[in-house]
């Protein structure tokens, strides 16, 4: 097919809002010819892996969705459902070690992040913090300030005690525009 034949049906395309195969790329290809064309769409993905270089990084343009605030609230309740059980399962009959609260605090927080990934909550980047301290009468004060929307950005904590150690878990939900 000719350069001119090409050309026109890639517009004829255009103006019924196809994107042709050639052109959906998200990046600039070469034609056969030498010369250069700008896509269409913006996909990414590449046909042809042996043309482009391994370290340099795709850049992926999104497109505006004119979502101003989320369909589906971030629920409190069922995340502080999560947090109790969690809490309540990994340390109701232990004691407090330094080097196994230390262990301990990173597994909490993964598996409470994965549990509430589980929940499929559009649009929320999901932030875990889980603290475990003795419990020897003396007191623990933990507070955070970040940039946050009180429309549409929310929290759920859930603090669990027993003999001898306090664990305290809060996960924050800030919505991605």
């Amino acid at each position: 097919m000719s350069d001119q034949l090409k050309d026109k049906s890639q517009r004829r395309e255009k103006k019924a809002g196809k994107a042709s195969s050639e052109g959906s790329h998200g990046v600039r290809g070469k034609e056969t010819t030498g010369r250069t064309k700008d896509s269409i769409s913006t996909v990414s993905c590449i046909d042809e892996l042996a043309h482009h270089d391994d370290n340099a990084r795709m850049v992926v343009s999104m497109e505006n969705t004119y979502q101003m605030g989320p369909y589906k609230r971030f629920p409190v309740p069922a995340v502080t459902d999560i947090l109790k059980d969690v809490l309540t399962s990994y340390l109701q009959e232990e004691k407090y070690e330094v080097e196994w609260s230390r262990q301990m605090t990173k597994t909490i927080s993964e598996v409470i992040r994965a549990r509430v990934k589980d929940l499929m909550i559009p649009r929320y980047k999901i932030v875990t913090l889980v603290h475990i301290g003795q419990l020897t009468g003396q007191s623990m004060q933990i507070s955070s300030r970040c940039l946050w929307d009180a429309s549409n950005d929310t929290f759920a904590s859930y603090s669990f005690k027993n003999s001898s150690l306090l664990g305290v878990a809060t996960v924050y939900a800030v919505y991605f525009e």
